[in-house]
């Protein structure tokens, strides 16, 4: 059973990681998925590419979701490519910039602010009358643990992932009485082509505190979105769900 058969859906950040993972799943299911970059230009055609030998429409966009102008150009440009409808809209796009408080510098917190947070704002509002058009939509904001608990030497990426839940939860309030949801996921250790980097007894260590031992999937939070992007939650709307492995329990 596909469950986003013909509906039309836009990710930021789509083409490595989570992002990928997502527009993997969702093309699997029925969608049309367009999709951001922001300098992986290769690897994003690559997904385009993937995406339609599954038999949907699919195609990918350089865009910087932290740029307002760019952000409303970027949805023009969907609705007239996926035919004047937006159904999804996945706020994925983020980065990080650690660093303990006292060494932070103002230029390293802007920055996470700007592609994590303001990009909400940004995408959310360029999609807006669209959605209030159609009197249907759902949007899905991708935080993190880290801003539901917090993290040492993440003030920055805890900020902008905490404000995107206030954010989230305030036009829940707002859009609800036109059937529009929105909601967040909060991950918490997802195993990417980032961590395969990192130290492996540092990773174990970090799966070892985690109450399910493994770290998780893109697919794990990909099968997140597609609970919130489809009528299986047509009645949830302001919700964080933790996609854990039980971390925050």
């Amino acid at each position: 059973m596909k469950l986003l058969e013909d509906k039309n859906v836009i990710i930021t950040g789509a083409s490595r990681g989570i992002g990928m993972g997502i527009a993997q799943v969702f093309a699997d299911h029925g969608a049309n998925v367009a999709f951001t970059y922001s300098s992986s230009e290769a690897p994003a055609l690559e997904l385009e590419k993937e995406l339609k030998a599954k038999g949907v429409n699919a195609k990918a966009y350089k865009s910087n979701a932290a740029n307002f102008q760019e952000a409303e150009e970027l949805v023009a440009k969907v609705l007239v490519d996926f035919g004047g409808r937006i159904d999804v809209l996945i706020n994925n796009a983020g980065i990080t910039k650690d660093n303990l408080l006292m060494r932070m510098s103002e230029a390293d917190f802007d920055a996470v602010i700007d592609i994590n947070l303001k990009s909400v704002f940004n995408m959310t509002k360029a999609v807006q009358r669209t959605l209030l058009k159609q009197r249907s939509g759902s949007i899905i904001n991708m935080s993190s643990v880290v801003g539901v608990k917090g993290n040492a030497g993440q003030t920055n990426y805890a900020a902008s992932k905490a404000g995107m839940i206030g954010f989230t939860k305030s036009v829940a309030l707002e859009l609800g009485s036109r059937n529009i949801r929105c909601n967040a996921i909060a991950p918490g250790f997802i195993e990417t082509e980032m961590t395969d980097k990192l130290d492996e007894k540092t990773v174990q260590s970090w799966r070892d505190g985690i109450p399910l031992k493994r770290g998780g999937s893109p697919e794990d939070i990909a099968n997140a979105c597609l609970y919130f992007a489809s009528d299986l939650s047509s009645y949830v709307t302001g919700q964080v769900l933790n996609v854990d492995g039980g971390m925050l329990t």
